[in-house]
This record gives C-alpha cells, structure tokens and sequence, in this order.
C-alpha cells in the first residue's frame, strides 16, 4: 500500500479537480459522509450518542463542518467548536453557512461544568491535517487542548490526529480517518502507534492512478518464499553462505550470523572463526587469513569481523554473489566513496551505523535513506522502531513489525543472517527476500515480547520463534 506525503495528497487533490472535474466540495462531502459511516459502525447505536466536532479553520476543519451537518439528526446531541465564524475561507465557508441547524459554540467555551463535559461521548477531531511545519501554536493549539476536556468520550480524527508530526502536542485518538491513502505521520512521526489508534483508509474518489509515490508499506507477497520443497531436495539447492567476522572475544556474533542463516533455510554455511562451530556444530569454518569466495551463494561481512577496510573493499570488489555488510563490515566502508552492485549489495545500518555512512547525524529516515541508497547503489535496511529499506531506484518500503524487546545485543547480528539464509535461497527475488526477512525477524521479536516481556529477551530467543512467524505467512 502506498503512503503518501502532505505534497502528495495535495497533488492527487489538485489533479482528481482540474483534470476529472470533481470539484473541492464535492471531495470534502465525500470525506464527511465516510466519517459518518465509520461513526455509525464503531458507535451503534448512532442516536444515543453527545457528540462534540472540533474544527480547525482550514481544509481540515472544513471535512469537521460538513461532518457536523450531515450528525445533525443522527446523534443525540451535537455541538461544534470553531475558532471563528470569519475564519474560514473557500469550501470550509460554504458548509459553515450551511449549518444553520447546528448549535455553534463560539471560540473555545467548551461547558463548563463537568458533568456535562462527562456526558460527551465522542469528539471528532478535524483541527489541523498533515504536513505540519512545526508544533501546534496559538488557536489551534487551543483547540487541541480543548479536546482533552472531554474526559469520557472517545476521539475520531479526521485524517491525522491534530499536531502529529509537528513536536508539540498531539490529539490522542481512538480512530482515525483518513483519505485516499495513509499519510507519512501514521507509520513514522513521533508518537504515531500512541496517537493514530485504529487507521481506517476511505476513498472519497481519487482515481487509484493518480496515487503515486515511492514510498509504501512493506505488507504481502511473502508466500512464494515458503512454500513446501520438492522431495528430491537437498542441501546444495539452498545455497551456501559465508560469514565473515567473529574475531576473538566476538565469537558469538558470527555463530548467531550463521545459526540465523540456517534456521532461515540456507543449505550450508561457513564463518571465519572455528570456535563458531563450537556453539553451533552445523556451522562448518573457514580460516579468516584463508577463506574461498568460491563456491558462495551470499557473503554476510562484518559480526564481530572488527574495523578492516583492506579486507572489506576485497570483498566487495571480487564477490560475484550478493553481499550483506552489518556492523564493522559497514565501519570498514564509512568515510569511503565505495559503490556497491544494485540490491545485490545490502547494508544493514543501525542509526549510529547510518551517521557514520552518512558523516553526519541522520535528519530524515526516509529522505536519508533514499538518497544513500540511489547514490551507492544499494539495498538499505535502516534498523529502527519501523524498519526502512531502501532500493537504488527510489522506492523505500517501511516494515510494520519489530518490539522495543530487540533493543539487545546481537539482534543485528541475527537479522543479517536472515537476510543471508533468505537471499541464498532466492537470489533472484532478492528484494522481496530482504523484506521477507525483516518482516520476519520484527515478528519474532513481537511473539518473543509476549512471553519474555520486552525486557527478557535474548537476540538468540528470536529464532525460537521464527517457525511461528512463517507460518503466518504461509
């Protein structure tokens, strides 16, 4: 599914007016009757409802307006807090002439008494849209402010909830209703799994072509790599993936590298470091002064490898399979003008790992992922709370599963033997298998979190569960 930016929505509007004649109006009556449909599914029954529409003054509070006409003789009680009637400009003015029936409440005089403000059952949330430049300030702010006075009621936003992305303050909601497509705020601002509640997505009728964007949710399509092997199988059809790293005392990155690369279904696997095999006894070892390229499906450079960036660029340059650089395989390349060969070369950057690539601090996930990415010719997996990959043609997808139970040491490691074991077995799918694996190795935190707690996990735990989390898939 793709998610869109404020430019983008205003552009698929723009394009959904001039060039199919729809008119403004006729969009922002759309959007009011799919918010009166998801009310009356979520709040039945409708006509036992108090409800109270907070508008802000723009396009926004204009969807609230119309919203508040069309309640008027479905609720119980309706009442609408507008900054001011000689705010609101174009189609927002049209419906506020409009609601003649509805009791306007003037400026911010919210009930004062607080039974009454008990007695409000739903607010709906229509102050401030996307895209916001900074926090909510002045009325607007106000308005935000005002919402939480209703102690009792659930919230519905309309579109965003008011003052996501800003910094500042932010409307709390129960639901959110939003157009056309998600918005970046929903998946990446600050704040968002907190605030957004339930996304519902309506179509208020913008063609589906003008919906255009290279950023999308990275959801589906995961089956075809799991599906039943043919009974003649056998190890070499799965490919054989190299480890490089596990220096001494470093050990156990490289044996977590490879035990993932096998547990993900990778048909052999080598490290640089005996005393891998020692932990996992499938593991098979290379010496690191002497190891083989040869014969390798998928090099993983860099678990407990240490700072080498003669041997890394060696790598890089003579490799003729695909390549995943994490940890000090990504140290190695910092600060260097290397290039790497399409999706075939895949990094794996925790933030500080990115700051280091980068030469500086990482400003905008998406925007700094990308533009890494397209300049080094790459597959970029950018760890964090909803994991980024980013492809050399632009496009960044963003993966919806993960836990804070992960924040613990080898987590990474773990992930770049997914990646490894995945990759190996479909070297023609490798995008789809770097996603595969994120997905993967997020989900896994997730069902280790609710039995381990998010404090008690081990990076060694997420493999434990790695079967449930495929067979969800499949």
């Amino acid at each position: 599914m793709k998610i869109l930016t404020a430019e983008e929505i205003r552009e698929i509007d723009r394009k959904t007016i001039e060039e199919c004649g729809v008119a403004g109006i006729a969009l922002m009556e759309n959007a009011a009757h799919r918010i009166s449909e998801v009310l009356m599914q979520a709040y039945d029954p409708i006509s036992a409802q108090n409800m109270v529409v907070v508008c802000g003054k723009g396009n926004n509070g204009g969807d609230g307006l119309a919203l508040a006409r069309l309640m008027a003789d479905k609720v119980a009680k309706l009442r609408v807090i507008v900054a001011s009637r000689d705010e609101y400009t174009g189609d927002a003015k049209i419906n506020l002439d409009r609601l003649e029936e509805v009791r306007i409440v003037p400026s911010l005089n919210v009930p004062d008494k607080l039974r009454e403000r008990r007695e409000v059952t739903i607010v709906v949330d229509a102050v401030l849209g996307t895209g916001l430049s900074g926090p909510p300030r002045g009325r607007a702010l106000e308005l935000i402010r005002a919402i939480r006075q209703f102690p009792e009621a659930k919230v519905v936003a309309v579109d965003v909830p008011s003052g996501l992305g800003g910094g500042g303050e932010c409307v709390k909601a129960d639901i959110t209703v939003t157009f056309t497509a998600p918005k970046v705020e929903h998946y990446l601002a600050d704040g968002a799994e907190e605030n957004v509640g339930r996304l519902v997505v309506s179509n208020i009728g913008c063609p589906p072509q003008f919906v255009q964007s290279q950023l999308e949710l990275s959801t589906g399509g995961f089956q075809e790599l799991f599906q039943p092997r043919k009974r003649e199988s056998h190890k070499g059809n799965f490919g054989h993936v190299l480890v490089i790293g596990g220096s001494p005392g470093k050990v156990g990155a490289a044996a977590m590298c490879g035990t993932a690369a096998l547990r993900m279904g990778a048909g052999l696997v080598t490290v640089t470091s005996p005393e891998a095999v020692f932990l996992t006894p499938e593991l098979m070892s290379e010496p690191l002064a002497s190891f083989t390229l040869e014969g390798k499906s998928v090099i993983a450079v860099g678990p407990g490898l240490g700072v080498n960036r003669e041997l890394v660029s060696k790598v890089l340059r003579d490799a003729s399979c695909p390549v995943v650089l994490d940890a000090d395989g990504l140290n190695s390349v910092a600060g260097t003008e290397f290039q790497g060969k399409g999706v075939a070369t895949i990094l794996t950057p925790h933030p500080g790992e990115m700051a280091r690539l980068l030469g500086r601090k990482v400003e905008d996930r998406v925007a700094d992922a990308r533009a890494l990415a397209q300049q080094r010719n790459v597959c970029l997996v950018l760890k964090g709370h909803r994991t980024l990959i980013a492809l050399p043609d632009g496009r960044v997808y963003v993966n919806m599963t993960g836990s804070p139970a992960m924040a613990k040491a080898g987590s990474g490691d773990i992930l770049t033997g997914m990646i490894a074991g995945l990759v190996a077995q479909f070297p023609d799918r490798i995008e789809l298998a770097v996603r595969a694996a994120v997905m993967l190795h997020g989900r896994c935190g997730e069902i280790a979190a609710d039995e381990w707690t998010d404090k008690g996990v081990l990076a060694t735990d997420l493999l434990k569960y790695l079967p449930r989390a495929i067979h969800e898939v499949v």
